[in-house]
């Protein structure tokens, strides 16, 4: 059968970039804003309704599993976490620091997954990297279930380049992330992921990020 994303044209190059340098080597403060994108991301967990009840959740973009291992640690033994990966090199330290989580090789644009398979979808600092946003939100509505979920971050906008440029990185750039394609603000992201997946319930915004909680519609 033919991959469906044969005939895109692609200017992300994660097999080149490093997504790992806010849990690698921290400082105080790089620590403090990554404990407080997770407590973020513990805090929409608790607003999923609790007479909907996840048995299955995906990490999609787990890199080398590193937020794979917190998400671990966040959910209930109840739910039962998978994570995937496109760029195949990373797979190993993902698999490595998480032995119990089976981790797949996959791209976002056609995910080895079942229509309706999941009721839980983490897609944390990926979308903003992805040629074809549009495209990874509709497959993964695919695999969502009647009453899935999705919880998804993106660096928040124009706060983002802001804070680069006041560390002086990116200035040629005007503090854009290399290998960051798309750029929103918290009301822009929302209003995409409603446009595409279905109505947001709840939004965090930790500094520099804005990560939202949807339901599949």
């Amino acid at each position: 059968m033919k991959n469906k994303s044969e005939s895109l044209v692609f200017k992300a190059t994660p097999e080149i970039e490093s997504f790992t340098g806010k849990y690698k080597d921290q400082g105080i403060i790089a620590t403090k804003l990554v404990n407080n994108y997770f407590e973020a991301v513990s805090r929409l967990l608790k607003d999923i309704p609790s007479e909907n009840q996840i048995t299955n959740s995906l990490e999609i973009g787990c890199g080398e599993g590193f937020s794979t291992k917190r998400l671990r640690n966040l959910l209930p033994n109840s739910i039962n976490i998978e994570a995937s990966e496109y760029v195949a090199a990373q797979i190993p330290n993902a698999q490595k620091r998480n032995p119990l989580i089976k981790i797949t090789e996959e791209s976002v644009y056609q995910l080895k997954r079942n229509d309706t398979s999941f009721d839980l979808v983490f897609l944390l600092e990926v979308l903003e990297h992805l040629d074809y946003p549009k495209l990874a939100l509709k497959e993964i509505k695919r695999i969502s279930s009647s009453e899935g979920y999705l919880i998804l971050g993106v660096p928040r906008e124009p706060v983002w380049r802001v804070l680069n440029m006041f560390r002086f990185k990116y200035l040629k750039s005007f503090g854009n992330t290399p290998g960051h394609l798309n750029h929103w603000s918290t009301t822009g992201l929302v209003k995409f992921i409603e446009q595409n997946y279905g109505p947001v319930l709840a939004v965090e915004t930790p500094l520099p990020w804005t990560i939202v909680l949807a339901k599949a519609k």
